[in-house]
């Protein structure tokens, strides 16, 4: 359904709404006319508005404004979602192993296992990966390819045979095929310096026909509405080509059953010709072009490939080339004097303070005020290059890959350096503009509200405390960094973010009180219902009727289409514990497993445990 097809009016009324419009923060009704919001207020300002509306009760949910993710990589993850089993929010590495071991016994040759992606060893009670032995036993014949973070990769025997990985296999640039004392690679895959051995082989994996990658980017769309997102910034990403890579996304645009507002950046593929492509990109789109659903948003995050720094955290800082500011230097300069927005990977402050120095020298000659350029990650930015962005007119996109990393962040340069990884506090304090999002799908998980959790907590998803309260954001200010400011980084503030006369109807009803929960529960809400426009595009439990019906997953043994595991808590499922004394499947440690709830309140099975007995709803 498109989200601009729907024409009558909708009203939603006896909700708790946070409208993040601070001449009117609180109220209790919304009126929906054309898409936009037309009366916010109470019941019967609303009904007043629009007295021919439809009407929804919201039955006292907290509403927000819908959620923005300012990078993410959706294009890409919408082509692969089906294809995928989601380790994300799964407590144990039994309860991880065990759902590989069902997704191998579905999967028909020669299709592969992948878990892209969305976890940490950290969150698991057992504090590891799989090894090597365990993977091949639970998956003998099956490829089965785990990337975990951008630090390595795990491939099974049948995954290196059908890569074609042998003792006569070259060490490939940019990475690490790890081997026995025979030279026999041995299923290990390490990222040194770069990713670049993760991404190329996976993407030796089988492809999903066109058909089925329509499908699964509807959802993959759907999963995030289910969550509260409404808009994102794609930031492009490896092997995401332009323009073959954006067909699916671009048809399903052209058909009106985009379920997001997508605003994309275009990332260069090619070392050494980053220049060229930009040139070419630049001569036929300008930033803007497109309607309030899918729209440029300019270049990045990859500008030139020097300019790239590497953020794995278990090994040490990487030292650019020092060709780096002569090859950056021109494509900056293009792309001020075409006006084009950029977005430039950064995590650390040495880089920063590298290309400020070409941002700077470009802006003695082109004035980059109004551009809305920013840096992406920036987890060790300095204040002193905090007020060198600002001064150039720059914002910081900051991501929760710390959540997942923090670990091996503390272990390599101590729990003090890491109480401001990345300086939020500072940012604000000097008036930069700030927004949050996740670098999902291959590195960060895509929900938002593990996000706003390791804003609001300074916690890793593994438990650990990274920040004391100063570098802590309020339940406010964390939310107005997923809504209101994240409209800065594709140049729409004003258009959307709050729930305010004459912006665009975007929403969510909450399973629970996001202002009113326990901190650790904030990563285990989701939507009831999403709205889009003034089109409902998620509804779940008494609001399922609303949404429009999708597709069964395609192909049928996709991850998507088994049974929904226990990644997806959902607080309002009370369970309990009838083992005394622990398990084979959980060790002893239930309360790394409490959180893996099914998904919806009328669901009688805990699938995510798969054989073990013991919880009971």
């Amino acid at each position: 359904m498109a989200p601009t097809a729907r024409t009558e009016d909708l009203l939603i009324v006896n909700a708790a709404i946070t409208t993040l419009d601070r001449t009117n923060p609180a109220a209790e009704a919304v009126a929906i006319r054309d898409g936009r919001f037309l009366a916010v207020g109470s019941e019967v300002e609303a009904r007043a508005a629009a007295p021919d509306a439809t009407v929804i009760d919201a039955g006292g949910r907290r509403m927000i404004p819908g959620l923005i993710d300012s990078h993410i990589h959706v294009i890409r993850g919408g082509l692969n979602y089906n294809m995928e089993l989601r380790w994300d929010g799964v407590p144990t590495l039994a309860d991880a192993m065990a759902m590989l071991r069902a997704q191998v016994a579905r999967t028909p040759a020669p299709q592969w296992v992948r878990v892209v992606g969305g976890f940490t060893e950290h969150q698991f009670a057992e504090k590891r990966l799989p090894t090597l032995d365990e993977i091949n036993q639970a998956a003998p014949d099956t490829p089965v390819f785990i990337l975990h973070l951008y630090d390595r990769a795990l491939l099974n025997a049948a995954a290196l045979r059908a890569v074609g990985y042998t003792r006569d296999t070259p060490e490939p640039p940019g990475g690490e095929i790890a081997r026995d004392g025979s030279g026999n690679p041995t299923g290990l895959l390490l990222a040194r310096p770069n990713a670049t051995i993760l991404y190329a082989t996976l993407a030796k994996g089988p492809r999903l026909p066109p058909e089925y990658q329509l499908n699964s980017t509807r959802h993959f769309m759907r999963e995030l509405n289910s969550l509260g997102v409404t808009s994102v910034i794609d930031a492009g990403g490896g092997f995401q080509n332009y323009p073959d890579d954006y067909a699916i996304i671009e048809q399903l645009h052209a058909e009106g059953a985009l379920t997001l507002r997508i605003a994309y950046n275009l990332f260069t593929q090619r070392p050494k010709e980053e220049l060229a492509d930009f040139a070419n990109w630049s001569k036929s789109l300008k930033p803007g072009d497109g309607d309030d659903t899918y729209r440029h948003n300019g270049a990045g995050e990859m500008l030139v490939y020097s300019a790239a720094d590497f953020e794995d955290f278990r090994v040490a800082r990487p030292d650019l080339p020092p060709t780096m500011e002569a090859e950056l230097e021109p494509v900056i300069r293009l792309l001020a004097e075409r006006r084009w927005p950029w977005r430039l990977h950064a995590t650390y402050d040495e880089t920063i303070g590298r290309a400020l120095d070409v941002f700077e020298k470009v802006n003695r000659d082109i004035p980059l005020q109004g551009l809305n350029w920013f840096f992406d990650h920036a987890e060790t930015v300095s204040r002193r290059n905090i007020d060198r962005i600002a001064a150039l007119g720059g914002g910081i996109a900051v991501q929760h890959r710390m959540a997942f990393q923090g670990e091996d962040f503390v272990e390599r340069y101590g729990s003090r350096a890491a109480e401001a990884t990345p300086p939020i506090a500072a940012m604000l304090e000097a008036g930069l503009p700030v927004g949050a999002g996740t670098d999902a799908t291959r590195v960060a998980s895509y929900n938002p509200w593990v996000s706003l959790s390791w804003l609001v907590t300074g916690r890793t998803v593994g438990g650990l405390r990274l920040y004391p309260p100063v570098n802590r954001q309020d339940r406010e200010t964390a939310l107005r960094l997923w809504t209101e400011a994240n409209t800065w980084f594709s140049s729409e503030q004003g258009k959307k973010g709050q729930i305010k006369q004459g912006q665009l109807a975007d929403l969510a009803l909450l399973s629970a009180d996001y202002f009113a929960v326990p901190e650790g529960e904030i990563a285990q809400l989701r939507a009831d219902l999403t709205v889009l426009g003034g089109v409902v595009v998620h509804g779940s439990g008494g609001f399922s009727d609303l949404a429009p019906e999708l597709p069964r997953p395609m192909p049928d043994w996709s991850p998507v289409a088994a049974p929904r595991q226990a990644t997806r808590p959902n607080p309002t499922l009370a369970l309990t514990c009838t083992c005394r004394n622990g398990c084979a499947v959980h060790g002893h440690d239930h309360a790394a497993a409490l959180g893996s709830r099914p998904p919806a309140s009328d669901e009688r099975t805990f699938w995510g445990v798969l054989g073990c007995s013991c919880w009971a709803i």
